[in-house]
């Protein structure tokens, strides 16, 4: 057995044993759901808290592993690697030689570096990035860095600077892709809803996996696909991969060991309990595929089926949650079409859903004073669009 490396030794006590900061980026408006979700989680550290933008928490490395697999409602985790303060770029520069990449990139891995800065002396976004990947490249000529573990052409590592007051936090991206892309979705639509915000939806009306759901202007389906998910208990991040799997720090058998955990607690349901429609037969169909091709037709039921012919009674006994995302004039049709079609919409619920939970996807704010029933409202950020989110019971 070949002896263990310095730097692997060095990687071990500090990256992998240590307890770190981690920061779960949301949604605004979200923290607060996930900051549920990682309470639910068996971390090894005890400090998580909400704030801005979303929830830090402390942990070890195999707590980012299991964040970024089970989070429904983040968008990705980072690390953070360190903070310190400079009003200038000389100690600016001096402090990134302080800083031990090594322990958290591999040789062949030159990140793409985001800032933001916010009453800070040193503002110059462009300037910042450049100086901090400067110093990485320089730090990767002079350090021993561990070598690449295969073809690293594709893999994106992000190290993120924010700047507040003057101090600067050094983190790294250990998601890649945003977390909202499940594996799953690869066939494109109109005016699809991210994964995030209908989990999301489906959370805050009390959406356990046990209750009826009907999609019916499903789209991507992204509703049923994320409710499926809940219903059969595989965790969010299951069917893709993640950067700090392409990390010096690494552990496949600690990863492998995780997901097999997770797969234990796996449902397999007698039928399908949620029901995706669209007028759309395309639409359909490509969504009948992913289904499928990830093994969830046990919880999914697709129907190529106008809403205003959809007779929920006709699919199920028990009352249960309906989720839309309907079409407003911005991105579908015209913005009168929407708004007269959202009224539409309305009436149907108040006729056939009586005693059903309603998640509406709201276009105007304006447009409130046509529910004829009682909802809460909830922001949601969609797309470079601000809509809000309305739960409630269909009384």
């Amino acid at each position: 057995m070949p002896a263990e490396s310095p730097l692997s030794k060095r990687i071990k006590r500090h990256v992998v044993g240590r307890l770190r900061t981690y920061f779960a980026a949301t949604s605004p408006g979200f923290e607060t759901i996930c900051l549920n979700e990682l309470l639910s989680l068996p971390l090894s550290g005890k400090e998580v808290r909400a704030v801005s933008g979303g929830v830090e928490f402390r942990g070890r490395l195999k707590d980012c592993y299991l964040a970024n697999l089970n989070l429904r409602t983040a968008n990705r985790i980072l690390m953070r690697i360190q903070t310190f303060k400079a009003t200038n770029f000389n100690q600016f520069e001096k402090k990134l030689l302080d800083i031990p990449w090594q322990l958290y990139l591999r040789a062949d891995q030159h990140p793409k570096v985001q800032v933001t800065t916010r009453h800070c002396r040193l503002y110059h976004s462009e300037a910042i990035s450049e100086r901090t990947l400067t110093g990485i490249i320089g730090c990767m000529a002079e350090k021993d860095f561990m070598e690449d573990g295969g073809d690293m052409s594709s893999v994106r590592q992000n190290v993120y600077v924010r700047g507040m007051g003057d101090r600067f936090t050094m983190s790294i991206d250990s998601s890649g892709d945003s977390l909202y892309k499940r594996g799953i979705k690869k066939h494109p639509g109109t005016a699809p809803l991210r994964e995030t915000a209908a989990a999301a939806a489906l959370m805050l009306a009390g959406y356990s996996g046990s209750q009826p759901l009907i999609d019916p202007m499903c789209g991507t389906g992204t509703f049923a696909l994320e409710a499926a998910l809940m219903a059969k208990n595989i965790p969010a991040g299951w069917f893709r991969d993640f950067a700090f799997m392409h990390w010096p720090s690494f552990q496949p058998k600690r990863w492998a060991y995780l997901k097999r955990q997770s797969e234990k607690h796996f449902f397999n349901l007698k039928k399908p309990q949620i029901w995706a429609s669209d007028i759309d037969s395309s639409a359909c169909s490509r969504l009948a595929a992913r289904i499928t091709n990830f093994n969830l037709h046990d919880a999914i039921s697709v129907m190529n089926t106008n809403f205003f012919d959809l007779i929920p009674t006709a699919l199920t006994g028990r009352t249960g949650i309906i989720a839309i995302n309907p079409p407003y004039g911005r991105r579908i049709g015209s913005k009168r079409e929407s708004e007269q079609l959202f009224k539409e919409i309305c009436h149907r619920l108040n006729q056939h859903y009586k005693g059903w939970t309603l998640a509406l996807i709201l276009p105007h704010q304006k447009l409130v004073k046509y529910i004829p029933f009682q909802l809460a409202g909830y922001p949601l950020s969609h797309g470079g669009l601000h809509l809000n989110l309305m739960v409630g019971r269909i009384a």
